[in-house]
């Protein structure tokens, strides 16, 4: 049997209400499966919430450490898709607003091309404003090439990029 409990809380001088639809059990039950502690927090929460164990909802973020407008956003995810969605994390990836796919493009060849690679992370920076006039920072550029290609400044490459190949042949062939 699900006991419904409403959560009163006031919200701009009004109060709100929160139906908790799975019993405590289940929530105890749900608590033991989770393996981190940001997920331990939400089900705490609602635990919480359930026993009435806090009169206000500061009290209740106080004591999970969380800032109460982290909290409201879990229990509005509660409300629009109830546990599995509070407990879900959206993935935050934003493109780069500066370096498009275009330059994204050119650096992956760049970077991978034997013959003529990057000197460095100056290099890099200085290639992108020269070929598509794009401004890119330092440090920007440098954590984007570690980011997308695992670039360091000191990698033993392929071959040398002024590595002459007519010697390389002479010399095996002499030895």
């Amino acid at each position: 049997m699900q006991c419904r409990i409403y959560f009163v809380y006031l919200v701009m001088g009004k109060k709100a209400y929160l139906e908790i639809t799975e019993s405590l059990s289940e929530l105890k039950q749900l608590l033991s499966k989770q393996k981190n502690l940001r997920s331990e927090k939400r089900i705490k929460c609602l635990i919480d919430i359930k026993t009435e164990k806090f009169d206000t909802r500061q009290e209740l973020a106080d004591y999970l450490s969380v800032h109460i407008r982290t909290m409201e956003r879990w229990l509005v995810n509660y409300k629009s898709g109830g546990v599995t969605s509070m407990l879900t994390d959206k993935p935050k990836k934003k493109g780069s607003k500066i370096i498009s796919s275009e330059i994204h493009k050119g650096l992956e060849q760049r970077v991978n091309d034997p013959h003529n690679p990057f000197l460095g992370y100056w290099d890099a920076q200085q290639w992108v404003v020269e070929q598509y006039g794009v401004e890119v920072k330092y440090q920007r550029m440098r954590e984007y090439l570690i980011q997308h290609f695992s670039t360091k400044l000191k990698v033993p490459r392929k071959s040398h990029y002024k590595k002459d190949n007519q010697a390389e042949k002479a010399f095996l062939k002499t030895s």
